[in-house]
């Protein structure tokens, strides 16, 4: 079940509320450099604190991220998403110029869908744990 240090509070709620978020790369080609991972992991940490939000994990590998994401009730999913998407998009691309090689049709990084699935009943570690193991060969 979840922690106590999970649950946080709002100005009238008490709430745990976790998504999980894969975002992949246009026609999935595989992009990232282990350089953009972690510059993107900042990047997204900073679009979730301007939500009220904490990205808890982060993982990725060449053509797809995964996010552990902890948001307040107050927060519509899929406008963090678009942000998430919009933001590391545009500052990745100011940032590595040698990515616009990989921005195919209307200079898209990101794959129009996205993955989004609440965490409930599975401890936070076990989807820490599945997350973190993503990038492993094998």
């Amino acid at each position: 079940m979840v922690g106590h240090g999970d649950i946080r509070t709002g100005r009238h709620c008490v709430f745990v509320l976790h998504a999980h978020l894969v975002f992949v790369t246009k026609f999935r080609h595989p992009v990232f450099t282990g350089a953009h991972l972690e510059r993107m992991e900042q990047i997204m940490r900073d679009v979730c604190a301007d939500f009220e939000c904490e990205l808890a994990e982060f993982n990725g590998e060449a053509n797809h991220v995964h996010l552990l994401v902890n948001f307040p009730p107050k927060v519509a999913l899929s406008k963090l998403v678009n942000s998430l998407k919009g933001v590391s998009s545009r500052r990745l691309r100011a940032e590595f110029p040698e990515l616009a090689r990989h921005y195919y049709r209307a200079n898209k990084l990101w794959s129009g869908s996205y993955f989004a699935g609440s965490v409930d009943g599975a401890p936070i570690s076990v989807l820490r744990q599945y997350i973190e193991q993503q990038n492993r060969p094998g």
